[in-house]
């Protein structure tokens, strides 16, 4: 009897992976034989880090977990689930702002496939205002971002911005 292999996806652009993208990830990894971490590349958009300085802080920060995989891809979502026999989408919240986003997303993605699940998840308690935005946005000002991005990061934003502690 050949037993399900159940995957899932966790997608976003990471721009940087943060103590609450990283909690996310961990706990969701638990839940699943396999998570993928998709890492969104929009070429539109400036980002801080390059998608391949992304993907290898991604899996710096991840090399501990044996089923996490990192994934790129272009176009849905949903598309992307159903090419690569993934059945459930997992989402981090932060705020009650996020849980009605992401719901709208969640319906949305339902109705484009039907055979696709979103799970919700809530950031734990002490990362539910970090967002990667916020990270770059506090950067500008030389604040302490220690506690926020793991270790191998915040080398990189020190790095990238010539400020952080």
């Amino acid at each position: 009897m050949n037993k399900r292999i159940r995957k899932a996806i966790f997608a976003g652009s990471f721009d940087p992976i943060t103590n609450g993208h990283l909690d996310i990830i961990c706990r969701a990894s638990k839940l699943f034989d396999e998570l993928q971490i998709g890492v969104l590349f929009n070429p539109n958009k400036k980002g801080l880090f390059t998608f391949e300085e992304r993907v290898h802080l991604i899996e710096s920060c991840t090399s501990h977990l044996d089923n996490v995989k990192i994934v790129s891809f272009d176009g849905l979502l949903v598309n992307y689930c159903e090419e690569n026999q993934i059945d459930t989408l997992v989402r981090g919240v932060r705020s009650g702002a996020d849980v009605e986003y992401e719901l709208q997303m969640a319906h949305m993605n339902r109705e484009l496939n039907p055979n696709i699940e979103t799970i919700i998840l809530p950031t734990t308690t002490k990362y539910s205002f970090i967002s990667s935005s916020l990270i770059k946005e506090v950067l500008t000002f030389d604040a302490d971002v220690k506690n926020l991005v793991p270790k191998v990061v915040l080398e990189e934003l020190k790095r990238k911005t010539n400020r952080g502690k």
